[in-house]
């Protein structure tokens, strides 16, 4: 992973991180946040600047998302029913994520990227909800900059121990995802009891 990172900066600079993370958003087999803290570690040692290679992330992050919703809205579901298991989007995910989207869309939208699976969907689903352009963006775009803004940093404060990351994600990945629903669950409590 980092030799092919390393010789995609070298060739492609930072254009080459917006495009990578395009395609990850997109639902291309990358693991987006392995990526990402590799990225922070190309900060710390100094081979990449923070805050151009943190603006690159947040452009791809949000250019993938983007590009997610116009598909979902110019396509829509039978697409990604045809196409989805081709890239492991599958049914039981498409489900889930549009029976959660109905309920907590917005803070799907802010905090969905750390879920792998997930943020491949928010996007697809809301655009196939008929969720409007202008409040996706706001949840949506500020979720990408939380999202890379979090890894790269990691990447850099983690240093040469960078690839704790990847080795917690794979081991406590279905923790984290309880811990998130959980979190939505809660969030959509305090909503609906507002609301009321």
């Amino acid at each position: 992973m980092a030799h092919h990172v390393q010789s995609l900066i070298e060739h492609y600079g930072y254009f080459g991180i917006i495009l990578i993370l395009i395609g990850g958003i997109v639902g291309l087999p990358i693991p987006d946040e392995i990526f990402l803290t590799y990225i922070g570690y190309s900060v710390y040692r100094e081979t990449l600047e923070h805050v151009p290679a943190l603006l690159s992330a947040t452009i791809g992050a949000i250019g993938g998302i983007t590009l997610s919703y116009y598909i979902g809205y110019r396509f829509g579901l039978p697409l990604l029913h045809k196409y989805g298991p081709k890239i492991h989007i599958t049914k039981q995910k498409i489900d889930f994520t549009k029976k959660l989207f109905t309920k907590i869309g917005p803070a799907l939208l802010l905090i969905g990227y750390f879920i792998p699976g997930v943020r491949h969907l928010t996007a697809y689903v809301a655009a196939i909800n008929n969720y409007p352009y202008r409040k996706f963006a706001i949840f949506a775009y500020a979720g990408a900059f939380i999202w890379t803004f979090t890894f790269i940093t990691l990447g850099k404060v983690l240093g040469e121990k960078w690839r704790y990351v990847g080795f917690y994600l794979s081991h406590y990945s279905i923790y984290l995802i309880v811990v998130f629903i959980i979190l939505m669950l809660v969030i959509y409590y305090f909503f609906k009891k507002r609301n009321k």
